[in-house]
């Protein structure tokens, strides 16, 4: 749309908007559109100029280990982790499975959990075995839901299951020590 003028509401608009951003730096080279001369619009009593502005610079978000210490290890090769607390998304759809993941790791943290064993179901099949490429949505989905989640800086690793905790169908999520 380069080169469209604006009509006379969306000028009105514009002006609008523009008188309710405060900039983060004044300088010279930030410049806004031309806008018409005409009296600013009033503005609401819920503007957004009371708004906290956030820094520049936020703090990377902690990722999740891929290795732990020795004995974290060892007891994962073991099978020896007692899980805490477990939930069993297999079944659900994928925007229910995201909520109660959501929900599970929102109660954890509540309860001061370390380990929560999570099953998803077996990964997807490879569709050159037979696989009918359905199975394994929710697993092909969880680390990205762990990333983008709000509590993505309280989980200390994601681990596959052992076996007897269901293996490739599920998985430890190691949540840090609260501070």
């Amino acid at each position: 749309m380069a080169g469209r003028r604006l009509s006379a509401e969306e000028r009105t608009l514009w002006a609008r908007l523009a008188q309710s951003v405060r900039p983060y730096r004044t300088d010279a080279s930030i410049s806004t559109p031309e806008v018409a001369s005409a009296p600013p619009p009033k503005m609401a009593t819920h503007s957004l100029t009371h708004s906290p502005v956030l820094p520049l610079h936020p703090q990377p978000a902690r990722r999740p280990a891929a290795v732990l210490d020795d004995r974290w290890e060892k007891q994962i090769k073991r099978g020896a982790l007692a899980p805490e607390m477990a939930i069993d998304l297999h079944g659900h759809s994928l925007s229910a499975a995201h909520v109660r993941l959501n929900q599970a790791l929102a109660s954890a943290r509540g309860q001061d959990v370390r380990i929560l064993l999570v099953v998803t179901g077996k990964p997807r099949a490879n569709r050159e075995n037979g696989g009918s490429g359905q199975r394994g949505a929710i697993r092909a989905e969880i680390n990205h839901w762990l990333d983008t989640s709000p509590h993505a800086d309280a989980i200390a690793s994601v681990r596959s299951a052992h076996p007897r905790h269901g293996g490739d169908g599920a998985l430890y999520i190691i949540l840090r020590r609260k501070k």
